[in-house]
């Protein structure tokens, strides 16, 4: 009898073992390597049974579609009482949950909270990070936490050496819900077919360390032992084993399975040969039609995507980001640089959406703790990331408006720690409509909600603290460019065509700098 024998399971029976009160930790990146079908079969038991209850719940980054999927199966008053985790925007109803003092909620770093489940395993007493200084989540803000009800402090500021960091705390873990593409007769996992590593062994050993329960889903089981080599989690760590049906294993939430996410697809001598089509970026949703109108996206991801040099290793963000692909694949890019997910991928094109978290023809894929190493030191030669507010001091929002929250993800370890870094957005938004012609830029219609403000709601990264450190730091709009300097937020360009009056400074809240304004260069192609 091999050891797998005795771990097999119903999803049913495998989260009937959770009981109320524990601790749960949950893999996975948007749809990649999560679980689903042990979070559809947890939130059937609590529908069905009202048990277990008052879960705290633990993940780094996020995971849903934005309605029903992923960790939107946890959304249940009753059923959670604590929730940490990196990024809420796909799981809407936990947002709203913690917004309205529902249950406890805090908003830590994807990265932090990726190395705290190794620090965990290891009995550390928590994370030692820069991570998240100067932003909402230091302890001289709000600590990460999201409401009144959420009272336990669980980062603190220390000094080590002489220098200031942050100690993220340690707690028990009695659950890991994990995933795998198969198991092997010895209960070891693989992850073959994965888009993605992510965290899995970590949790799996956080979680057996603290004498928990390691369920894993996989997609089948393999008939004779795999290659140690190939073994993520080792099946000792593994306490029940789920086949999951196809439709609870997708690969991602927007493909239940493409090759190419898993595969590293032609040489670079064969791609050069064959020239960059619009299969290769189609991840990043986006063809290479020549009749293309240059929108605001457009534009400000081809202003931004000059500040990209050849030989760089890059990571995009979601949304507007993702549009520097193509713009770079125009310019004979893409096999001149590395980009990068902090899900893991290396090399080949990221892609987006449903699928964000994956990567078509990738060079390697590492397990994301190891990537989140590599950008904490500093090893991100380039960023290009969102921007929702921006205020005179150089803080910037991407976590939580008004009502709305989608907290920061890898945001705060990426902005951080990158040596150059694009912060990419419209002036304003809701509404806003540009007209691109005979190398001029024109406002048909304005946005209603201006985005360089006085103060941002929450601060994911740090104005004053990218100042004082001599950041090369740009802020990319679709009409003008804003450079961070010592003294504040200063215009560096304005698109042709545009009025530096009205259609910059006035749309603004703030006065930025202005001294030497140059022409702000609107191509898709390179110079001649």
């Amino acid at each position: 009898m091999w050891p797998l024998d005795s771990k097999l399971s119903s999803a049913e029976a495998a989260v009937a073992r959770i009981e109320s009160g524990m601790t749960v930790a949950c893999g996975g990146f948007v749809g990649a390597g999560h679980p689903e079908a042990l979070t559809a079969a947890l939130e059937q038991r609590f529908l069905n049974q009202h048990q277990p209850r008052d879960l705290t719940l633990v993940y780094a980054a996020g995971q849903g579609d934005g309605k029903r999927r992923g960790l939107n199966h946890l959304a249940h008053p009753g059923l959670l009482r604590r929730v940490i985790g990196g990024h809420w925007g796909l799981c809407p109803r936990l947002g709203q949950m913690a917004l309205a003092g529902e249950i406890e909620a805090y908003n830590f770093p994807q990265g932090v909270i990726c190395h705290l489940f190794r620090d965990i395993a290891a009995g550390r007493p928590g994370c030692v990070t820069h991570v998240g200084l100067g932003t909402f989540i230091d302890p001289l803000s709000s600590g990460g936490r999201l409401n009144s009800r959420t009272t336990e402090e669980l980062v603190e500021r220390v000094t080590l050496r002489g220098q200031t960091w942050l100690l993220y705390h340690s707690f028990p873990i009695h659950v890991g819900l994990i995933r795998a593409t198969a198991a092997d007769p010895l209960g070891n996992l693989v992850m073959d077919e994965e888009a993605i590593i992510g965290e899995v062994l970590p949790i799996a050993q956080a979680v057996h360390n603290h004498g928990g329960i390691v369920i894993a889903q996989v997609r089948r089981v393999l008939d004779s032992p795999a290659p140690p080599q190939q073994v993520r989690v080792p099946g000792r760590l593994v306490t029940q084993v789920v086949v999951a049906e196809l439709h609870d294993h997708w690969q991602t939430f927007g493909e239940p399975f493409d090759p190419a996410f898993c595969d590293p697809g032609p040489s670079d001598e064969e791609s050069r040969t064959a020239g960059t089509t619009a299969a290769t970026i189609a991840g990043v949703g986006y063809g290479l039609a020549a009749s293309r109108p240059l929108d605001a996206r457009m534009i400000i991801a081809a202003r931004a995507c000059d500040e990209l040099r050849p030989g760089a290793i890059a990571n995009l963000g979601i949304g507007l980001p993702e549009g520097l692909a193509e713009v770079a694949a125009r310019r004979g890019l893409l096999s001149a640089v590395t980009l990068t997910v902090e899900s893991g991928p290396l090399g080949g094109s990221p892609a987006g959406g449903l699928s964000f978290g994956a990567a078509r023809h990738p060079h390697a894929i590492i397990d994301q703790p190891s990537q989140f190493d590599f950008y904490d030191g500093g090893g991100l030669d380039f960023a290009a990331l969102g921007a929702a507010q921006i205020d005179r001091h150089g803080n910037i929002n991407v976590s939580r408006f008004g009502s709305r929250f989608a907290g920061v993800g890898g945001f705060v370890n990426i902005s951080q720690n990158a040596r150059s870094l694009v912060f990419c957005g419209t002036l304003t938004t809701d509404g806003l409509e540009v007209a691109y012609q005979d190398g001029r830029l024109r406002i048909v219609h304005e946005g209603r909600i201006r985005k360089f403000v006085p103060e941002v709601e929450q601060i994911s990264f740090s104005g004053p603290l990218a100042r004082a450190a001599g950041r090369d730091v740009l802020i990319v709009t679709e009409r003008a460019v804003f450079r961070l300097q010592p003294a504040g937020v200063e215009l560096i360009e304005v698109a042709p065509g545009i009025d530096l009056r009205r259609d910059v400074i006035d749309q603004m809240q703030f006065e930025p700098i202005v001294r030497e304004v140059k022409p702000m260069p609107i191509r898709m192609e390179n110079h001649p």
